[in-house]
């Protein structure tokens, strides 16, 4: 794992540290070529040589950016119970992760990405 990204890690809650592991697993497992990276203070991870996505904590919720209008569309019917802006996805911290969800967000991106 990337330093900067353990250091931002170990800094977190105990109980927010331990779902946030799962939200990066799941993000590894959807896409086991991407590669971590650390940029505007968060985790992230890079799929041939683009930002695949962000995913950070904060005191209420996750975030996962980027929310691309077609991965809003891929997913719309999933994300309708999240809160979301423009590019972010927030997920509570008050409920596990949705990692079938992240997983399926991760490949919707990864899609993007290459047929780009």
């Amino acid at each position: 794992m990337n330093e900067k990204i353990r250091a931002y890690v170990a800094l977190l809650p105990p109980a927010t540290r331990k779902e946030f592991k799962k939200l990066q697993e799941a993000i590894v497992a959807a896409a086991p070529e991407a590669e971590e990276h650390f940029s505007y203070g968060i985790p992230g991870y890079r799929l041939d040589g683009k930002t695949l996505v962000w995913c950070a904590a904060w005191k209420n919720h996750f975030s996962m950016y980027p929310m691309t209008p077609a991965v809003k569309t891929r997913c719309a019917a999933e994300l309708k119970k999240y809160k979301m802006s423009k590019g972010t996805i927030q997920f509570p911290l008050t409920e596990p992760v949705p990692l079938a969800l992240v997983r399926k967000i991760v490949k919707a991106r990864a899609a993007e990405i290459r047929t780009k």
